[in-house]
């Protein structure tokens, strides 16, 4: 009792050192991509710890899954690095008795992982892609930010500004690009007729601006006491124009409601009721999720042996490599089923039998001293213990 105890106390301590290292790295660069594409106009500024916290709600299942792996291998190695083993074995246990004080510590995490693939993680990846259709549909004035080049939902036009006040309605230092084509006086870009000149590239700068808001609700970017620039990319002939009042309407994209585009954004239940390739690659891939943290959590208890001769990271590369293979193999079965290469119920157990094998035959090695090549390591017996002949007797 004091033993099992004890077991559980150490692998409770390194899986939360683990999980503490895993998620602060995961956290960091979740929090610099978001910051980057909030910089870059891609992502709302408003949002950007929101769908950093939701992010990281997507990345535990992976985590809990290599944490629980990474404390049952860190503990047991160091069972054998301090010689505990030896003791335990002298006793008469074998390494099999290890199975049910890792189930144990692991069977709470494995729930875990299967809540947070199946339920959580799908509506942390549906929050994220509603947050960022949101900021997509918003119009040209919301995204505006100061000292920011803001590009138009169409793609034609980039405004920058170097001060705002949206509750005024007022702006200043105002820089904007038109891509092709003539406008209008409100703006709007019109097509040109057979025959005419290719379309011209216009620039246009003001002092100072108001965002006015017409009685049908479109919204408008009057810039007022500015020039505008004419011309064609790669000539040299440019026009110039003076105005006192020049509209530009700003893209307002009409309210939908948001759709799935995405498997990973749908629920597990949709993915039942809608039973399609891709739905099937996806449910998958939930389901593997906690299978495989119990696998990783039985792998890791041979893998953590330690030989002395051979060092103390030989059996963490090994671990490393497993990790990895498994998690591609998982990869690889996902995509095969997506593209129909493979059925649906053969994808759910076929890696996974694969590392139960190899577990079981890990065990064998390890329980019963074998080698993985029966005459490995051994010495010809014969020319290794001969001895001379003894010389004649002389007559």
């Amino acid at each position: 009792m004091v033993f099992r105890r004890a077991v559980q106390a150490e692998l409770a301590n390194t899986a939360g050192a683990a999980f503490t290292v895993l998620f602060s790295i995961v956290f960091s660069v979740s929090l610099v991509r978001i910051l980057g594409e909030a910089a870059g106009g891609r992502a709302d500024n408003g949002a950007v710890f929101s769908i950093v916290a939701l992010s990281a709600l997507t990345s535990l299942p992976t985590l809990l899954t290599l944490t629980v792996f990474i404390a049952v291998l860190a503990t047991l190695t160091r069972a054998h690095r301090d010689s505990e083993m030896v003791i335990w074995f002298s006793s008469g246990m074998s390494l099999v008795a290890w199975i049910r004080p890792v189930v144990r510590f692991a069977a709470p995490i494995l729930a875990l992982v299967a809540v947070l693939s199946l339920i959580v993680a799908p509506w942390a990846n549906r929050q994220i892609a509603e947050s960022r259709e949101r900021f997509a549909r918003r119009d040209d004035v919301t995204k505006i930010a100061p000292g920011r080049f803001v590009e138009s939902g169409r793609s034609e036009r980039v405004i920058f500004v170097e001060g705002v006040d949206l509750e005024g309605g007022k702006v200043r230092n105002i820089f904007v690009s038109q891509r092709g084509g003539a406008v209008s006086p409100s703006g709007q870009p019109l097509a040109a007729a057979e025959g005419a000149p290719p379309p011209r590239d216009q620039v246009m700068v003001a002092a100072r601006g108001v965002i006015e808001t017409r009685s049908d609700g479109s919204r408008y970017l009057v810039l007022l006491d500015g020039r505008r620039y004419e011309g064609e990319p790669g000539r040299p002939e440019y026009r110039m124009l003076e105005f006192e009042r020049y509209a530009i309407r700003l893209d307002a994209p009409a309210p939908e409601p948001f759709q799935d585009r995405t498997t990973r954004s749908r629920s597990t239940a949709d993915l039942l009721r809608d039973p399609n390739r891709f739905n099937r690659a996806e449910l998958l891939s939930r389901i593997a999720a906690p299978i495989s943290a119990l696998m990783l959590a039985l792998l890791a208890i041979p893998l953590a042996h330690v030989n002395p001769r051979v060092g103390r990271s030989a059996n963490l590369i090994g671990a490393v490599l497993l990790f990895l293979l498994y998690q591609n193999g998982l990869e690889i079965v996902q995509t095969w089923v997506s593209r129909e290469r493979m059925s649906f119920w053969t994808g759910t157990w076929v890696v996974h039998a694969i590392v139960a094998a190899l577990v079981a035959l890990l065990f064998v090695r390890r329980v019963r001293m074998l080698r993985w090549l029966p005459w490995a390591g051994r010495a010809p017996v014969a020319a290794a213990h001969a001895e001379p002949a003894a010389p004649a007797a002389g007559g």
